[in-house]
């Protein structure tokens, strides 16, 4: 039987790692099912936020990736509306799957330009929730207003990962093909079965995520202010807004003797695996998340996690494998992180045991490899 080739546009990809959980689900994507599909991704050849050209690659080329992947990655100077069309002419493939809403070349461009013959699926990625809009509100609600307006969407089906955003996608676009549901996959991890042990002295928290208002950096600096216990916070991540970095460093620089907080530079997603060894919890007191890669990690690793209630995470204090808390109300982050530094080393151990539990649980439910081969049968085309 003939593998389905299915082609993904999506701006920044591997080797690149600073547009966050988007390159991360679509490696463990193809990471868990390119034993059933052929994968050819377009992209460009830089990441995010970069003009350095990647390592390695061969720009406005196919490069093979392994056996059932190739990419293209398209030079800055050559990233044209014409030779995008010329090479999805060139391409055979059997469905395309786009990724995101709002870019001209890799979200809107290839529906315009692919035969409605073919299937076609669009993630929004989170996109379309109501936390989306905390940034460039009126040109996204703009877009929005005309893509219905032409019925952009109108053969096309959309990919939520998990009921919320099915909603929140049915509430923006009038005119669509249908809906798929099925949730990111998560890294094949390879990691410790055994709990982990409390490290001795302070209190280790990490946070792995862009240092950003929309990732609550701030937030989580400015709620350890009243700590008394010995933490060590070390946080990873790209910085885009200096300015904001700038009031992340002086409230800081405000702290107590007895908090250490520190910035140690962006983390390589292949690294994250063995940097979690080093710490006892993860904090991450985002906006939202659609689905949050580094939490379902941090579990897969034993870590507790302390997180917002904005993520599909919920419910973790009744688990023991962490807290949910809102962001709006620093008391209960407060008091979550009170709970995790006076944890006992046994209580802890527990704990660290749930974490390892739910994420095996979670990971290797063969049911998410179902949903999210169900994506790309072509006989719902």
């Amino acid at each position: 039987m003939k593998r389905q080739r299915v082609l993904i546009t999506i701006d920044w990809f591997l080797p690149g790692t600073k547009s966050g959980g988007p390159v991360r689900s679509y490696a463990n994507m193809i990471d868990h099912l390119n034993h059933y599909y052929d994968f050819l991704i377009i992209t460009r050849d830089t990441d995010y936020c970069s003009d350095e050209v990647y390592d390695s690659i061969q720009s406005d080329s196919w490069n093979q990736f392994n056996e059932h992947t190739s990419i293209y990655y398209f030079s800055k100077e050559n990233l044209t509306r014409d030779n995008f069309s010329t090479l999805i002419k060139n391409t055979e493939f059997d469905i395309l799957y786009v990724n995101g809403i709002y870019s001209w070349f890799f979200s809107i461009l290839p529906i315009l330009l692919v035969d409605k013959r073919h299937k076609i699926i669009v993630s929004a990625r989170g996109m379309l929730n109501a936390q989306a809009f905390s940034v460039k509100k009126f040109k996204k609600k703009l877009f929005l207003i005309l893509a219905n307006a032409i019925k952009l969407y109108k053969h096309v089906y959309f990919h939520a990962t998990n009921k919320d955003e099915a909603i929140q996608i049915e509430s923006h676009i009038k005119c669509f093909k249908g809906m798929y549901i099925a949730p990111n996959l998560p890294r094949k991890m390879q990691g410790s079965t055994k709990a982990k042990q409390k490290h001795e002295g302070p209190t280790r928290f990490v946070n792995i995520a862009r240092v950003s208002i929309e990732k609550g950096t701030l937030k989580m600096i400015e709620a350890m202010r009243t700590i008394t216990s010995e933490v060590i916070l070390e946080i990873y991540g790209p910085i885009y807004d200096s300015e904001y970095w700038i009031k992340c460093q002086n409230s800081i620089n405000e702290l107590p003797k007895n908090l250490k907080v520190e910035y140690k530079g962006v983390l390589e997603s292949e690294d994250v695996p063995n940097a979690l060894n080093d710490y006892d919890y993860l904090i991450l007191l985002s906006e939202g998340e659609n689905f949050g890669h580094a939490i379902i990690e941090a579990l897969s690793s034993g870590l507790p996690v302390l997180i917002s209630d904005n993520t599909p995470w919920k419910n973790l204090e009744s688990k023991s494998i962490g807290w949910d808390v809102n962001i709006e109300k620093e008391e209960e982050i407060i008091n979550a992180i009170n709970k995790a530094t006076r944890m006992s080393p046994l209580e802890y151990s527990k704990w660290s045991k749930s974490a390892l539990e739910f994420a095996d649980e979670f990971t290797q439910n063969p049911e998410l490899i179902e949903q999210n081969k169900a994506l790309f049968l072509s006989s719902q085309n």
